[in-house]
């Protein structure tokens, strides 16, 4: 299968069947919509139309399995996910939660390219030049340490 055909909420959907399989071992449709935040006939709906496409081996009641290319896109998506999040938080000073939160919109529209040119310049700025890095750090924690303070002192007048 062509993963370009795979929808953005399709990758979702395998990224989350990954993750589950791999910090539980079972996959269940209600451990799914609580990790998606959905109902479960939505998810009951997508399950139907993943095994269609071929990426999933599911029967209602029965368990639910990735398939190699299943696998293969759930990977690739939670790689870019895994890339993405160190990228906002070790180079940018991102706060986790929502370099987290921004990593999971990003990875369903980076392309490839643009995922190598991210590791490739984030190992030369790491292994190059980690003196800028810790600096450029450095200072924009300052800023945000700044504008807290001048936020609690307006607020406390």
């Amino acid at each position: 299968m062509d993963s370009s055909n795979v929808t953005k909420r399709e990758e979702e959907y395998l990224e989350t069947i990954y993750l589950l399989h791999k910090n539980k071992g079972v996959i269940r449709v209600k451990d799914i919509a609580r990790m998606m935040n959905v109902k479960p006939p939505s998810v009951v709906d997508a399950l139907k139309k993943l095994s269609e496409k071929g990426l999933i081996d599911y029967e209602k009641y029965d368990r639910i399995i990735l398939t190699e290319e299943g696998m293969r896109i759930a990977l690739d998506t939670y790689a870019k996910h895994v890339l993405l999040t160190k990228f906002f938080v070790e180079v940018l000073g991102i706060p986790p939660d929502i370099a987290e939160h921004d990593a999971c919109q990003f990875e369903h529209y980076v392309s490839e390219i643009t995922v190598s040119r991210i590791k490739e310049f984030a190992k030369f700025i790491q292994e190059q030049c980690p003196y800028v890095l810790k600096q450029f750090l450095k200072e924009n924690l300052d800023k945000k340490a700044d504008s807290g303070r001048k936020a609690q002192k307006s607020a406390g007048n």
